[in-house]
């Protein structure tokens, strides 16, 4: 179980606001995420605990991330060391190292957010929501999930292991 967490900046009319988004690598889904008009230690912990507590407090997870100053933080470090997840951190200016974080953000940039941005945080943090659990986990193809959602990829998942504990 590996997931990946970034962040990004999103125009919000007079300001940057910053998303952080932690994905599931199984299915790629977001499993978390959270903004803020800071993009500090307390945005990417509500994301982590967000994702955290929405899967079950999950255990044996690996967590990758860059080396920015929110994932290295002492305060984010011991979030993980509680909820027992090990710590995985691309190289240096090496953004290849967690490339479907950069792919979301790209899809997102791309494919929904306004090219001048949002007029306010508070229409930038519904859109994303809308993004995120509308249309991202539960409509829009993956590839990498054989052109399944990422919701639905889970279900089907899960589904076939239920059917296989009857033969």
């Amino acid at each position: 179980n590996v997931w990946c967490g970034d962040v990004t900046y999103i125009w919000t009319g007079n300001r940057w606001a910053y998303l952080a988004v932690v994905i599931d690598l199984f299915a790629r889904k977001v499993v978390g995420w959270a903004m803020s008009l800071s993009p500090d230690t307390n945005l990417t912990l509500k994301a982590l605990e967000l994702a955290y507590e929405s899967r079950g407090k999950p255990t044996g997870l690996m967590f990758h991330s860059d080396q920015g100053s929110h994932y290295t933080s002492l305060k984010y470090r011991q979030r993980l060391w509680r909820y027992k997840i090990t710590q995985s951190m691309s190289r240096r200016g090496n953004c290849w190292d967690n490339a479907p974080m950069e792919r979301f953000f790209r899809s997102f940039k791309t494919e929904w957010m306004p090219k001048s941005g949002y007029g306010n945080f508070i229409d930038a943090k519904y859109s994303v929501s809308d993004y995120i659990n509308g249309y991202y986990n539960n409509v829009r193809p993956h590839h990498y999930n054989a052109g399944l959602a990422p919701n639905e990829s889970e279900v089907r998942y899960k589904d076939s292991k239920t059917v296989a504990k009857f033969y």
